[in-house]
């Protein structure tokens, strides 16, 4: 197997890996365009289309552990086409749901498949590939996948400009049908070191992640302060020290807490976290501000991220090969310096009436910041973990990932609700800015957290074989309704 180029097999899989996950990462974006259109079809209140979204992010988080360890103790394969499977029959049921309650149910449905597709992507992926081809791979791989950011809300606002909302689920199922067999033809079963399956783990870390992502999610609408807020927060806290206390005693946990002990792991997996809290912030509050604060429609607020996500497609895979000489602390740290400084540049300029073309260029220099970031995040993670703790560690980073999505989306939305709403453009425009603040802030702990990652050159004939065990590159951010303070300008 040669060191420079991927083989023919590794191709295979490298492709079959990363269309699951643009299938998985569409999902979540392509619903936030389509929101209108389902309340008008549907007669779903503002709370029903929130839940539309975050049924989806609530099961992928809360399951993405557990997947994970199911993949290492069943089959990684296995699982995976599980979860394939799972999303392709979600997908159905939310193409031909008769009410709103039928859709929240099916996108949960479709959640828990998403859980079980994202951690094994790059698992396998990191199987067959050597350490000098590692990082050109994940390139490739982050190219692929970061097409699901801005291709999300562009597609969605097509098909809900042009046709039926429920052609957004219609068009998972034929290509899942194509997808499935060539995976278990191209793809070769493999699992993790046999083990005990640790249940209490699993249960602890479901848990966990519920009460900190319902928590998240619902704090803006429940109030930070209010019961239910409080409540499902503390559990997710009282739970997370339950895990950590399980897992340092028992003899083969799901989470060798060891790996945090390693810098380059702790620091990457830090760095995603508000990678993710600052990228799908910003994002969420662009698309807004493209429809709310200059009237324009789903499908032209979608052309309008075009430039900055098309730095997500163009970027990575350049990355991916000058990482080995570089290390990855400069393109995490550098990464991130960038996109906080664009999102200050966009602030300072948002107004109902700026010019499209003068957001272009800090567009254009934020997407390629989080683009550089976001392979050289996984690489960190890769670097630091032996191919017994493949799964393990995957898992772990997709569910940081997720939380700092979650986080990410709930913090600035609390800010954007202190100073502005929906009520015109103007007081859009007063809550946006602030936000945007925000976002080059959590930007900033990005930046904090990659100066712990290698800034070396990397020598890869003398690396230990470090399995791929990041989550694919584009995560599936929490959509969070603003509270009706913020939607009515009050």
């Amino acid at each position: 197997m040669t060191h420079d180029r991927l083989t023919s097999p590794q191709r295979w899989v490298l492709g079959l890996t990363a269309l699951a996950a643009l299938l998985v990462g569409l999902d979540t974006t392509v619903v936030a365009t389509a929101l209108t259109t389902l309340r008008l079809d549907l007669g779903a209140s503002a709370e029903q289309l929130e839940w539309t979204v975050n049924a989806y992010t609530l099961s992928f988080a809360v399951l993405l552990l557990t997947a994970a360890a199911l993949g290492d103790r069943f089959g990684r394969r296995r699982i995976f086409v599980a979860g394939l499977s799972v999303f392709a029959l979600a997908s159905a049921a939310c193409a031909v749901a008769p009410g709103v309650g039928w859709l929240i149910a099916a996108r949960a449905v479709q959640g828990a498949g998403a859980a079980a597709v994202m951690p094994l992507a790059l698992t396998l992926l990191g199987e067959v590939v050597s350490p000098s081809t590692r990082a050109r791979a994940l390139g490739m791989f982050s190219a692929v996948v970061g097409a699901s950011v801005p291709a999300g809300p562009l597609v969605g606002g097509a098909i809900a400009d042009g046709t039926s909302w429920r052609w957004i689920f219609w068009l998972d199922v034929p290509l899942l049908a194509l997808l499935i067999p060539l995976v278990l033809t191209r793809i070769a079963p493999s699992r993790g070191p046999r083990v005990r399956l640790d249940l209490p783990g699993l249960l602890l870390s479901a848990g966990a992640a519920l009460g900190l992502v319902w928590g998240l999610v619902r704090a803006n609408t429940a109030g930070w302060t209010g019961p239910e807020t409080l409540l499902t927060l503390g559990a997710g806290m009282v739970l997370t020290v339950a895990f950590v206390f399980v897992e340092r005693r028992t003899e083969q946990p799901m989470l060798p807490l060891r790996l945090f002990g390693v810098r380059a792991f702790a620091a990457g997996n830090g760095a995603i976290f508000f990678l993710w809290a600052s990228t799908f912030g910003s994002v969420y509050f662009m698309a807004q501000f493209f429809q709310v604060g200059q009237s324009t429609g789903p499908f032209e607020a979608g052309l309008r991220l075009m430039p900055w996500g098309a730095m997500t497609v163009l970027v990575p895979r350049t990355v991916g090969t000058l990482i080995p000489k570089f290390g990855e602390r400069p393109f995490i740290v550098g990464g991130m310096v960038l996109h906080g400084a664009s999102l200050v540049w966009i602030a300072v300029l948002a107004a109902p009436d700026v010019a499209y073309w003068q957001l272009v260029a800090p567009l254009i220099l934020s997407g390629i910041g989080v683009a550089a970031a976001i392979p050289a995040t996984q690489s960190a993670v890769l670097g630091a973990v032996t191919p017994p703790d493949l799964g393990k560690a995957s898992g772990a980073y997709s569910a940081l990932r997720q939380l700092g999505g979650a986080f990410g989306v709930a913090a600035v939305v609390a800010v954007f609700a202190a100073s502005g709403g929906y009520a015109s453009a103007r007081v859009f425009v007063d809550g946006f800015t602030p936000a945007l603040i925000g976002c080059a802030a959590l930007a900033a702990g990005a930046v904090v957290a990659g100066t712990g990652t290698p800034g070396r050159k990397l020598v890869t004939a003398t690396r230990i074989d470090i399995p791929a065990s990041a989550a694919p590159a584009v995560a599936t951010p929490p959509l969070s309704t603003p509270p009706e303070s913020a939607r009515t300008g009050r």
